[in-house]
């Protein structure tokens, strides 16, 4: 909580009617943590056990402190973003470690006996890979919606977040799902669900942090002082409800034992995976599309200082693509016991789904009318811009791919791999970065970043990576299905799976050297940020004249004034 208010003011707000719901929650969670530490039918879940006692026991005695210390004091006339800040430093740090873990397993699979022991199994590959991928999706993605959306939502609103300390609730539970994920992994609990794998007991704890973030949303936008509400929250909001709904669903499982770490799915047999897709897909849609794409609506707006190209097509893309892209998910499933007309659905939506995808991206795209000149001398505006260009690209790759004839070469093959990395690493990973470099000097009331030169440097390592990474995936994976289905004149099969292996080297070699080159980029980012943080270089802190806004301000809005004007 900001503590930056006079205290003779009149209008200090205490937040202590969160204290009591959060402080039960944390208390049955403790109590809970106590019996599986004493009684737990798994040895597994017992660290976990021990990890929630301390997390919630930590929380407990802050909540007290504060209390007592009359802690939790707020002016309701000022943004919060001091858990923005928050958000920011946590998306730096899973973006640093799933990244590095990615490198990892990027070179254990070209070098398979890389970290190899049959001693310790938490450094095989099949340990590490959902640690990658939960760390860079939820840990780097998830934080970075968080942070932004509490971000956008407050300055296009002109109100703080609603919920007192709720928000911190939500940012601290969030990390604590993460941690508790992550090990699991590492220890061999998972539930087996691509995306979907913590066990229940983390399934439920994520699902209360997230119905207070929806409602911490929702509640910021009730109490908002524009009667607009901007194109971005509505891209913020779908992500959060759909995400629930598609977490809770393909979630929903038995335990063995209240106090073990193994459930059994309510689900089964076909069902159990199109539930599993339906899922799948849209966490890919909902959570790393409508998510980003309001990041996408308001910092390229915001740094390119022009309004969006076409507001009336940002609200046409937002409902197209809520409405098609649930139905997407079946075309994960061609060739396999689902009915066929299932099938065909999926890759019919996901066909459509070029329309809405690519005027989004033309929009995104066209705001920087009138701007095109600041991306020679603008690598921040430039990282916003490729990252709608790979937005554009990974949306027509992902339909060409719903086809049922293509799908028969690409499927279970490493093109797969590539059309995942050029849609996370081109269009999350660089329309992140670019929002990340413009929230640090706002939040941090900087004049700019640390380096100019090193944000610089991080877009090309970045772009040359994705490229070495993709182009790699792509020329192995069409081998790769090619061979597959080679056969001899005899009917037989021409290659053994072996000898497919063996093709694929050289270009999982040059796999890990694109990563390597992508990893490299987010550690300087994250060294240019420490730096610009402190305050060193051309990281001058701003003039009292010159404060970046920090109270509610329609100038906060990218486009309002100039296309509500104009009745667009």
């Amino acid at each position: 909580m900001s503590n930056n208010v006079s205290e003779n003011s009149s209008i200090i707000k205490r937040a202590n009617g969160a204290i009591i719901p959060i402080g039960l929650i944390c208390i049955l969670g403790f109590v809970w943590a106590v019996m599986v530490a004493a009684r737990g039918v798994d040895p597994v879940i017992k660290p976990h056990a021990y990890m929630y006692i301390f997390a919630f026991a930590l929380a407990i005695f802050a909540l007290v402190y504060g209390v007592t210390k009359d802690k939790f004091v707020y002016n309701p006339y000022e943004y919060d973003d001091s858990v923005i800040k928050a958000g920011v430093i946590a998306t730096i740090f899973w973006g640093v470690a799933g990244m590095l873990v990615g490198v990892i397993i990027a070179l254990q699979l070209a070098f398979p006996q890389l970290l190899y022991s049959i001693n310790l199994d938490w450094l095989n590959f099949g340990r590490l890979r959902p640690l990658h991928t939960s760390g860079v999706i939820f840990g780097f993605g998830g934080n970075a919606l968080l942070a932004t959306s509490f971000y956008v939502v407050q300055r296009t609103s002109r109100t703080r977040l609603a919920g007192g300390m709720w928000p911190w609730f939500v940012f601290w539970g969030y990390q604590l799902f993460l941690v508790i994920a992550g090990t699991g992994y590492l220890m061999g609990i998972t539930h087996g669900k691509e995306y979907a794998e913590p066990e229940w007991y983390v399934d439920i704890w994520l699902t209360i942090v997230w119905v207070a973030y929806l409602s911490i949303f929702m509640m910021t936008l009730v109490k908002r002082k524009e009667r607009h509400i901007y194109v971005a929250n509505w891209f913020y909001l779908s992500f959060i409800v759909t995400v629930a709904l598609l977490h809770i669903v393909n979630n929903l499982a038995l335990p063995v034992d209240w106090l073990g770490a193994k459930s059994y799915s309510l689900s089964s047999g076909v069902q159990s995976a199109m539930t599993q897709w339906w899922y799948g897909h849209n966490a890919v849609g909902l959570f790393l599309t409508t998510g980003f794409l309001g990041m996408m609506y308001y910092f390229i707006p915001k740094r390119a200082e022009r309004p969006v190209y076409s507001y009336r097509l940002s609200i046409v893309h937002f409902w197209t693509v809520i409405f098609i892209y649930i139905w997407a998910g079946p075309h994960h499933l061609h060739f396999t016991a689902l009915p066929q007309w299932t099938q065909t659905l999926g890759m019919v939506f996901s066909i459509m789904l070029w329309m809405p995808s690519w005027g989004g991206m033309i929009n995104g795209l066209m705001t920087l009318s009138g701007a095109w000149d600041k991306l020679r001398t603008d690598p921040v505006l430039r990282m916003l811009a490729v990252s709608v260009a790979f937005y554009g690209m990974a949306t027509f790759e992902g339909p060409l791919m719903s086809i049922r004839t293509v799908n028969a070469l690409s499927h279970y093959t490493d093109w797969t791999i590539g059309h995942v990395h050029a849609g996370a690493l081109g269009w999350n990973g660089l329309v992140t970065f670019g929002a990340l470099y413009c929230l640090v000097p706002w939040l941090w009331k900087k004049k700019q970043m640390y380096s100019v030169r090193m944000v610089e440097w991080h877009f090309w390592l970045s772009t040359i990576g994705i490229l070495f990474y993709i182009t790699a995936m792509w020329v192995s994976g069409i081998m790769q299905g090619l061979m597959w289905r080679a056969y001899t004149d005899f009917g037989f099969l021409e290659y053994s799976f072996i000898e497919t292996v063996k093709a694929m080297h050289p270009y999982y070699v040059i796999r890990a050297l694109g990563g390597t080159l992508f990893m490299l980029g987010m550690f300087l980012m994250a060294w240019n940020v420490w730096l610009t943080v402190k305050g060193k270089g051309d990281a001058h802190a701003l003039g009292d004249d010159t404060p970046p806004a920090k109270k509610p301000s329609v100038s906060a809005i990218p486009e309002l004034a100039h296309n509500l004007k104009q009745g667009a």
